[in-house]
C-alpha cells in the first residue's frame, strides 16, 4: 500500500514578485524565491506544520520510493520539490486535475469553489501583510496564523482527494502522474545559440515587413482591415480562408484567430505568410517573437518543464499551460530545432498516425476504411483516386490533399461550403467549386455510410439524454443521464441540454476555461456530427494517453504534443527506446483490439530532427 504525502508550500512574494505577474516556472525559479514553510499531511495523521530550516530536513528524511505526493495543483508544489528539494515521489497526485474529468467545467477549479461544492468545511482566507516579509519578517503570531492557514489547506486537499478519488481510473491517474513528470522532471535542453539567431531574423523579417506596407501604422490599417488583408494573402499566392458567417449565413473570410482556416496559415509553408499572419495576431510583436522571447527566458534559468494541463478540453485532450504552449509549435520552424536532448543524449519522437481518422471509422465500424488502414494502404490517397477517377499517388500532393481533408474532416458532418474552405485554407492551387465540392461530400457519405449512420445515432442519444435516457451508442460506447461513457469510465457531458428553436437541433449549457479555471457560460448548438467529433477525440486521447504511460514505465517522457510522444535517451539506448516505442504505439488498447494503430518514430539530436 503506496502512503499518500500531502503538502502545500508557502512562498514569500511581493508586489513585483508573484504568481500574478509571472509564470509558475519564472517564479520558482527565481533568486528571490524562499519557502516560508510547508504543511505536511502523511496518509490520515495529523497535519504538521514546518518553518525555518525545518522543510528542508524534514522532507529530505522521507523515503519517496513508496510515497505518492498529493497537493492541489501540484505542477506548483511538486516543482518546488523536484527543482529546490531534489525530490520525485513515486507517483504525483493532484485534485486540481482530478476535479477536472469529474465536473467537465461546471465548478469552478479552486480549492475554496472544490471545498464549497463538497461541504468539505470553509477555507481559510490567506494572512493578511504577508507581502514582501520573507521569513525571519514573521512575528510568532502570524507565523502560528500562517501555519493554521496552511494546515487547513492541506486538511481540505486531503478530503476532497477521498471524495475525487472514488471511483477514479486507476489508469488516469497514471496519466497525471506523466504530465506533471514533465513539468517537475525537465529533460529538454534549450539552445540559446538557434534561439537567438530566430530572434534576429523574425525581427528583421518583422521590420522588412513594416516597412513593405508603410510603417507600422500604415500597416496596422491594412492587416486588420479584412478585405486589405485579403488582397494581401492573395499577392503572396495564398487564396484567403474562408467561412460561413453563423448570423449571415452568407462566405465570409475566416480571419478570427479561432477560425481554423487562419489558424493553418500559421503552420503555411511561406514564412511570409506565416509573418503577416502572425503580423496581423499583433503588429508589434508575433507570436513566433513572443514565444522565442520567453525560450531565451526560460534557457537562462535551466531545462523546459513542459507544463500540460490534464484534461484541458471538453473531450479530455491536453492543453499547454504556464504560457508555454508546444501544441502549435510550427512544423520544420527553428523553434523545434531548438528543443535539444543534454549531452549524451538524443530525442525519439514517435507519432500516433491518423488516429482520429482510424478511430472515427472504428466507432462507426466502417469496415472497408479500417481494412484499409490495417493493411497499411494510404487511405488518402485511395479516396482522392475515387475522386478524381485515376490513381492517385502520395506523389499527387495536390490531389492527395483534396483526400486528406476529406477523410479528416468529413467525418464530422462537414458540409460542402465548410469544406470547399477547409481546402482553400490549405493549398491555394487546389480550386474546387461548389457543385465539385458537394459531389466530394456527397461521395464520401455514400462510401462511408456507416460513418452517417453513426451521426444519426448520436442525434437520437442526444435526444435521449435530454430525457434522461441511456444505451448503446457504438461497440464501446454507452450513455446514461450522466452523458456517454468513455471506456475509461469519464464521461463526455452535455449538460443542460435541450432542444433548439428549429426543433432538431439540440443546444448544451456549455462551459469553457476562461484565463485559469474561471468558468463563463454559453449556449452552445451540439448535432450529431459534433458528437462524433467529440467522442472521436476523447478516445483518441485515451489511446494515445495509455501510450504514454506505457512508454514512461521504461523510457523518460519529455514531452506530448497532440498524437505524439517524445523521450528523452542515453545515445546507446536510442534505437532500443525507438523500436519499443514503435511496439507500443503499433499495438492496440485491450479495449479495442481490433482497432488498427500505427506509428512513425524518428531520432535526432533536437525536436526537429526528430521529427
Amino acid at each position: 500500500m503506496m502512503d499518500i504525502v500531502t503538502l502545500d508550500f508557502e512562498t514569500y512574494y511581493d508586489k513585483d514578485y508573484s504568481l500574478r505577474k509571472m509564470t509558475t516556472e519564472a517564479y520558482i525559479r527565481d533568486p528571490r524565491f524562499e519557502v516560508i514553510g510547508v504543511s505536511v499531511k502523511v496518509n490520515d495523521h495529523d497535519t504538521d506544520w514546518y518553518s525555518g530550516d525545518n522543510p528542508s530536513r524534514f522532507l529530505r528524511s522521507i523515503d519517496y520510493s513508496n510515497k505518492a505526493i498529493l497537493a492541489h495543483n501540484t505542477a506548483f508544489d511538486g516543482a518546488i520539490l523536484g527543482w529546490h528539494f531534489n525530490i520525485q515521489p513515486k507517483l504525483w497526485l493532484d485534485t486540481l486535475s482530478m476535479a477536472r474529468p469529474k465536473h467537465q467545467m461546471t465548478v469552478g477549479g479552486s480549492l475554496k469553489v472544490l471545498s464549497d461544492h463538497y461541504g468539505l468545511g470553509q477555507k481559510g482566507n490567506e494572512v493578511i501583510n504577508a507581502m514582501g516579509k520573507r521569513r525571519e519578517d514573521f512575528t510568532a503570531e502570524d507565523m502560528n496564523r500562517y501555519a493554521d492557514y496552511c494546515v487547513q489547506d492541506v486538511e481540505l486537499t486531503y478530503k476532497l482527494f477521498k471524495k475525487l478519488a472514488k471511483g477514479f481510473p486507476s489508469s488516469e491517474l497514471m496519466v497525471i502522474d506523466q504530465t506533471l513528470r514533465m513539468y517537475t522532471e525537465p529533460t529538454i535542453r534549450l539552445d540559446n545559440n538557434v534561439l537567438v539567431e530566430h530572434l534576429h531574423l523574425i525581427q528583421d523579417q518583422k521590420t522588412a515587413l513594416l516597412d513593405k506596407l508603410g510603417g507600422e501604422a500604415k500597416a496596422k490599417d491594412i492587416l486588420m482591415s479584412n478585405p486589405k488583408f485579403a488582397s494581401l494573402l492573395k499577392a503572396l499566392g495564398v487564396t484567403p480562408p474562408m467561412k460561413i458567417s453563423t448570423t449571415t449565413g452568407k462566405e465570409a473570410f475566416a480571419f478570427a484567430k479561432t477560425d481554423q482556416g487562419f489558424k493553418e496559415l500559421l503552420d503555411h509553408p511561406k514564412p511570409s505568410v506565416r509573418a503577416v499572419v502572425e503580423a496581423r495576431l499583433g503588429v508589434k510583436s508575433t507570436i513566433e517573437e513572443s514565444r522565442t522571447i520567453s525560450f531565451m527566458g526560460i534557457a537562462e534559468r535551466g531545462r523546459l518543464p513542459i507544463m500540460l494541463n490534464y484534461y484541458g478540453a471538453h473531450t479530455g485532450r491536453f492543453s499547454g499551460g504556464d504560457k508555454v504552449n508546444l501544441q502549435n509549435l510550427p512544423r520544420n520552424g527553428k523553434l523545434r530545432a531548438a528543443l535539444t536532448a543534454p549531452k549524451g543524449q538524443l530525442v525519439v519522437a514517435c507519432d500516433s498516425s491518423q488516429i482520429e481518422a482510424r478511430m472515427v471509422a472504428y466507432l462507426a465500424d466502417q469496415k472497408d476504411l479500417l481494412k484499409s488502414f490495417a493493411s497499411g494502404n494510404d487511405v488518402y490517397s485511395e479516396f482522392a483516386s475515387d475522386v478524381y477517377g485515376k490513381p492517385v499517388t502520395k506523389a499527387n500532393k495536390l490531389e492527395r490533399h483534396v483526400g486528406k481533408t476529406a477523410i479528416l474532416g468529413l467525418g464530422y458532418g462537414m458540409g460542402a461550403d465548410k469544406f470547399q474552405a477547409s481546402l482553400k485554407s490549405g493549398y491555394p492551387s487546389v480550386v474546387v467549386e461548389t457543385g465539385e465540392a458537394k459531389r466530394v461530400v456527397d461521395l464520401y457519405r455514400n462510401k462511408n455510410h456507416k460513418i452517417v449512420s453513426l451521426w444519426n445515432r448520436s442525434n437520437h442519444v442526444l435526444k435521449a439524454l435530454s430525457s434522461g435516457g441511456s444505451g448503446q451508442l457504438c461497440n464501446i460506447l454507452s450513455y446514461d443521464e450522466q452523458g456517454i461513457r468513455m471506456p475509461n469510465g469519464f464521461y463526455i457531458r452535455y449538460p443542460a441540454l435541450r432542444r433548439g428553436e428549429d426543433g432538431h437541433e439540440y443546444i448544451n449549457n456549455a462551459r469553457s476555461y476562461k484565463n485559469r479555471y474561471m468558468d463563463t457560460t454559453k449556449w452552445t448548438k451540439i448535432y450529431g456530427g459534433k458528437v462524433v467529433e467529440n467522442i472521436t477525440q476523447a478516445v483518441a486521447r485515451i489511446v494515445v494517453a495509455e501510450q504514454m504511460v506505457a512508454i514512461g514505465q521504461r523510457y523518460h517522457v519529455a514531452l506530448q504534443v497532440h498524437d505524439e510522444v517524445v523521450c528523452i535517451v542515453d545515445e546507446d539506448k536510442a534505437e532500443e527506446a525507438r523500436d519499443f516505442m514503435v511496439e507500443v504505439m503499433s499495438t492496440p488498447p485491450k479495449w479495442a483490439a481490433d482497432l488498427p494503430v500505427a506509428c512513425e518514430a524518428d531520432i535526432g539530436a533536437n525536436y526537429g530532427d526528430a521529427k
